[in-house]
């Protein structure tokens, strides 16, 4: 393109030797420049101005050439929503809400406490017309329903916010894990011990409670004291431990009372020095050890996280810690819940459990699910989160068939048994909350094929515009004897980005007071 100075001399060349009475249509074309050639493509930086047949910087680099197709739309392929074969579900973080969610996908695969809770007697879901949406009102139907779609959901992710809400918890805020846990479980046992079958009203009991007894020895007469008690999970110090097994010895060791502390002995009649320890008396089928991470710190008058590291195995035998009763006391490890963050009062919560049917390792994040390499536990980056660089310290080694972790906070093992039945990890959604989860996966696919019918449109739309445009881009420079238009420059990019949305053409600001076009606007 020649430069701009010298294209405006072309155009007015001859303006100092023709008189305005002998002025021609040609002289006309040469001021308007109507004969200059058009910019070829690459040629210019940006749109010539001196050039009305510049066809530079107008857009045409988004239409000219192959486009991908994406380019048509906004619309997120469908697609990504589809739950893919093989998989499982993932749950919406509600704002604050992971913490929920690792929880609930801990229960879900305990495949005995879902079994016993598609036996929940139902009566609105039972009789629920599908004319209308399915919305459970007591806890345990909401549970019921979201293990139901857990289960056999085409989504890949559903939404638990039922559930959240009829718990009156606060979406913004996060809760203490521990305390929900406990409280969650406790609600469940009460509503499952008001049902008509036996093994729904034990359920809670047989799986996750087990009972030990505070048992305390008067130095003086040798009388034993015990105070029985029930547990959900055993709350277990990690400061100054290096693994699981510390962790329980410390739990369970002798206590001197003496002093200030000395007990009442009913025997005696006045304080005596005694020795006061936990007694293990029975263990659940699931074994849930909490490890106190979060800790009170006197100097801060707040709550601390501790990144001590700590050693738990795959396989842990509870047999030297159980007074008195021989029972099988083999667990194997099948969850481990993570904290990440470094703040006592923050953080993400996610959950590594095995599938129980073939005994592969997921990693459940809110919505999504990663699937680990081979068979075993993989705590990844997980671990890589420190407090601050000072108290960074080397992660130790484990030895085989041992684990190692600085976030996990809690730790769950299932009983072994010598002999799997497959069978017993497989079994069907009752025909009542299939019947309501078809309902929802018949509004995923009608909200499936709606997104994919309107991201074909655009796309078929966009294909359209873009052989349009491409067929107008060769047709836009002028050619001698034809009949031509200016148009504003600032209209045509707006035309070339979507025909539907302009105004019609309007020259006016171009015009002179002749009502002509005003021919130095082409030098501006």
């Amino acid at each position: 393109m020649a430069p701009r100075l010298q294209l405006e001399k072309d155009a007015w060349r001859w303006a100092e030797m023709v008189k305005p009475e002998d002025i021609t249509h040609e002289h006309i074309e040469l001021a308007y420049r109507i004969a200059v050639l058009a910019c070829k493509r690459g040629t210019c930086r940006r749109n010539c101005k001196g050039n009305p047949n510049c066809l530079v910087g107008i857009g045409e680099q988004s239409w000219l050439g192959e486009i991908d197709e994406n380019a048509f739309h906004n619309i997120d392929d469908p697609n990504s929503e589809r739950r893919d074969k093989n998989t499982f579900v993932g749950l919406t973080n509600l704002g604050a809400t992971c913490y929920v969610n690792t929880f609930l996908q801990v229960w879900f695969h305990n495949l005995e406490l879902r079994r016993a809770l598609y036996r929940f007697q139902n009566s609105r879901a039972e009789g629920h017309n599908t004319d209308s949406d399915y919305e459970p009102r007591t806890i345990c139907e909401h549970l019921q329903y979201l293990f139901a779609l857990l289960q056999n959901s085409n989504r890949r992710y559903i939404d638990p916010s039922g559930l959240v809400k009829a718990l009156g918890l606060d979406t913004g805020q996060q809760q203490d894990a521990q305390e929900f846990s406990k409280l969650f479980l406790s609600l469940l046992e009460d509503t499952l011990s008001k049902q008509k079958d036996p093994n729904l009203q034990n359920v809670i009991q047989q799986q996750f409670c087990g009972q030990f007894s505070y048992v305390t020895v008067c130095n003086q007469c040798g009388r034993e004291s015990p105070l029985p008690s029930r547990f959900y999970e055993l709350e277990l110090n990690i400061q100054g431990h290096r693994n699981l097994t510390e962790c329980v010895t410390e739990f369970l060791k002798e206590e001197k009372l003496e002093g200030d502390n000395r007990y009442y002995c009913e025997s005696c009649q006045s304080k005596q020095n005694a020795t006061r320890r936990i007694k293990l008396q029975s263990l659940p089928r699931t074994l849930n050890f909490q490890l106190m991470r979060f800790v009170f710190d006197r100097q801060s008058s707040h709550k601390k996280k501790l990144n001590t590291f700590i050693s738990f195995p795959e396989v842990l035998d509870m047999g030297p810690f159980l007074e008195g009763k021989e029972e099988e006391c083999t667990y194997e490890l099948s969850a481990v819940l993570i904290h990440r963050g470094v703040s006592a009062y923050s953080g993400h919560y996610i959950a590594h459990v095995r599938d129980a049917h073939t005994n592969d390792w997921y990693k459940f994040n809110d919505e999504e699910i990663e699937k680990m390499e081979g068979k075993k536990l993989q705590l990844g980056i997980e671990e890589d989160i420190a407090e601050t660089a000072k108290s960074q310290t080397r992660k130790p080694k484990c030895s085989k068939g041992y684990h190692c972790s600085r976030n996990a906070y809690m730790l769950v093992y299932k009983r072994q048994t010598e002999e799997i039945d497959q069978t017993e990890t497989i079994f069907e959604v009752p025909a009542f909350l299939q019947k309501l989860v078809d309902q929802d996966n018949k509004k995923f696919e009608e909200w499936y094929n709606e997104m994919a019918d309107m991201r074909k449109q655009s796309v078929d739309k966009g294909k359209a515009k873009h052989e349009e445009v491409k067929e107008l881009y060769e047709l836009l420079p002028t050619e001698d004897g034809l009949s031509y238009e200016f148009v504003p420059l600032e209209w045509l990019k707006k035309w070339l980005d979507d025909s539907t949305a302009i105004k019609e053409i309007d020259n006016s600001q171009f015009l002179c007071s002749h009502g002509k076009l005003h021919v130095l606007l082409l030098e501006i």
